[in-house]
């Protein structure tokens, strides 16, 4: 349970005034970060419609490209977490940012199922960096009590890149054609990562960061040895199998929306380009109001009394009953309600998501949080691959609808497996 206490009250009105506190600042950081992520891995999904015609793609074709994608995770996520771990998030995530924007730059060049699926698997291998080194940075500036919402605030980012990605590509695709629309977005990466190595450092570098929020960060962090726990050690505790499980059951369904609802909206309820660029961003606002709402309510909670354990099951099991409207989708009787089911879903989600993830930073110290959460990417990235070739198997044969039976389901059993296996959410030593 998190008690503000003497010390803690002490330490807070010596702090500077929030535009100053340093760790916020990273933060933005990484939610821009997450932003451009998510823009440069949509950008397939907005021009799969004009891909798939131009090259005749089938959608088990297209779902061989997707997976391809969520391949190229699985393959980077231990690398990357490793790379965070043991060289630091300052140098990991720039070289996990320009190696995914080369990537989805040379998109453009791609002319078949063969080349879009290389390419697709070489920007999932730089990709998964940007949270396995989210989730370490978070984790070593963050305390307990704003971890949630630090981790909503960044994965929020997802959302935005996603609002904004329709519209925007829609637009470059219009004006200067599909090619260009992979392009423009990658160079954004780059300017961030001069940004990025100009303002981060870690915490007990920085040269900006003033004693007594260092005192607070730290102060709720508790201790934390310098080498953490083998790959071996890490492998062996129920925590890590815990989320590695929970997130190999939650991870596919918002890819799912992300990848495959364009598609869903062109082909099953009539959407233009233009009208996917004008509403399919809609449901992913939502996504980011419940990744901030999800982490916020986990701290309001805490700051209530409210134990760890109890804000962190509230906000999952919240999150997780959100994402069972997606029985709604395929079965609703107009595109609005399908779009207010999916807008719900993706509420539910994010705000699970978020909580999830900062239960990671719970469980784990800094040392070892970037390797655990590769660890949940591989498990995530496994079904992740299975999920669209399962999908464009099952779409090509019946339909959508027995997909979003599983997607509705899945974020449920992740938050039982987690919560069986786990026990209680306490803090690994060590």
């Amino acid at each position: 349970m998190y008690q503000t206490t003497v010390q803690d009250r002490k330490t807070t009105e010596q702090m500077p005034p929030l535009h100053l506190q340093v760790r916020w600042w990273i933060l933005a950081l990484l939610f821009c970060v997450t932003v451009i992520n998510f823009v440069d891995r949509q950008v397939l999904s907005v021009v799969a419609p004009v891909i798939r015609e131009t090259f005749h793609l089938s959608n088990t074709q297209y779902g061989i490209i997707v997976s391809s994608f969520l391949f190229g995770m699985v393959i980077g996520e231990f690398p990357m977490g490793w790379l965070m771990d043991r060289k630091g998030a300052r140098l990991g995530l720039s070289l996990a940012v320009l190696w995914w924007s080369a990537a989805n730059a040379l998109h453009a060049t791609a002319n078949s199922m063969v080349h879009f699926s290389v390419l697709r698997f070489w920007l999932g291998t730089g990709e998964c960096g940007n949270f396995s080194g989210g989730v370490k940075v978070v984790a070593q500036w963050f305390p307990a009590h704003e971890r949630a919402l630090a981790m909503g605030i960044f994965n929020g980012g997802s959302m935005v890149g996603s609002i904004i990605a329709p519209p925007l590509i829609v637009a470059l695709m219009l004006h200067l054609g599909w090619r260009m629309a992979f392009v423009i977005p990658s160079v954004l990466g780059v300017f961030w990562i001069l940004l990025w190595r100009a303002v981060y450092f870690p915490p007990a570098d920085h040269p900006r960061l003033s004693p007594a929020e260092a005192e607070y960060i730290r102060g709720g962090n508790g201790s934390s040895q310098a080498g953490g726990p083998t790959n071996q050690q890490l492998l062996r505790l129920r925590q890590t199998w815990a989320l590695m499980l929970c997130r190999m059951l939650v991870g596919p369904v918002v890819q799912f929306y992300i990848f495959w609802l364009p598609e869903y909206l062109y082909r099953e309820r009539g959407f233009s380009l233009k009208a996917i660029g004008a509403f399919a961003w809609v449901p992913f606002l939502f996504g980011d109001l419940g990744s901030v709402g999800g982490g916020w309510l986990a701290g309001y909670l805490m700051r209530r009394g409210v134990s760890l354990n109890a804000a962190r099951g509230i906000a999952l099991w919240l999150g997780a009953g959100l994402c069972l409207l997606s029985l709604v989708v395929s079965v609703a009787p107009s595109a609005a309600v399908a779009m207010t089911a999916v807008c719900l879903v993706l509420l539910g989600h994010t705000c699970l998501s978020a909580n999830m993830f900062a239960t990671i930073s719970d469980v784990f110290q800094s040392n070892a949080a970037a390797r655990v959460t590769a660890l949940t990417g591989i498990t995530g990235g496994l079904s992740g691959i299975a999920f669209p070739l399962v999908t464009g198997w099952v779409v090509d044969r019946f339909s959508y609808a027995p997909v979003f039976v599983m997607a509705a389901l899945m974020p449920a059993a992740g938050v039982f497996v987690l919560f069986k296996m786990l026990g209680r959410i306490t803090r690994v030593e060590g």
